[in-house]
């Protein structure tokens, strides 16, 4: 039987090697395809990576009480995500080691970007993690593809077949 730890490694590990494929991908284009506006919310593919590391190293610092802003300078270029983003996948990687059934099940008080104060299960915020990075990922992959680009698999069943 599968525990509830086992599940979010597994998660948070699919979160990172699909994000090192795309990060991979991004490398590989111009500075003007990186850049070029999509019309969404994140514009770029490198704005939506950008989202997607802000938001992993929110949370994640969250989970380990300690305060982390949303908009830290100068980390919005793709040397500074092939930089910083793998310390927080170590870091998330580390904190999934260290996490038991119970942890998993306990309630986390925090406070959000806007100051608004929650309440829920652990295992509800690893999962939104992963759900939220995996949204963003699949934009940045369409996008690369609409650049005239082969994007990266990201998905979860060739991780999945990879790791079999």
């Amino acid at each position: 039987m599968v525990s509830i730890r086992q599940i979010l490694r597994y998660q948070l590990d699919f979160t990172t090697w699909a994000a090192d494929r795309v990060l991979a991908a991004a490398d590989k284009l111009t500075a003007e395809e990186l850049s070029q506006d999509f019309k969404t919310s994140d514009k770029s593919v490198l704005g939506t990576l950008t989202h997607c590391y802000r938001a992993e190293r929110v949370w994640l610092k969250r989970l380990q009480s300690q305060k982390a802003d949303f908009r830290v300078e100068g980390d919005d270029t793709l040397v500074a995500l092939q930089r910083n983003w793998p310390p927080i996948q170590a870091g998330w990687a580390d904190w999934a080691r260290e996490l038991t059934g119970e942890g998993a099940a306990a309630e986390f008080t925090y406070s959000d970007l806007k100051g608004n104060t929650w309440r829920q299960p652990i295992w509800t915020i690893v999962l939104h993690v992963v759900n939220h990075s995996t949204h963003h990922r699949g934009q940045a992959v369409g996008f690369i593809r609409t650049l005239g680009h082969t994007p990266p698999n990201v998905d979860l069943i060739t991780f999945s077949r990879e790791r079999i």
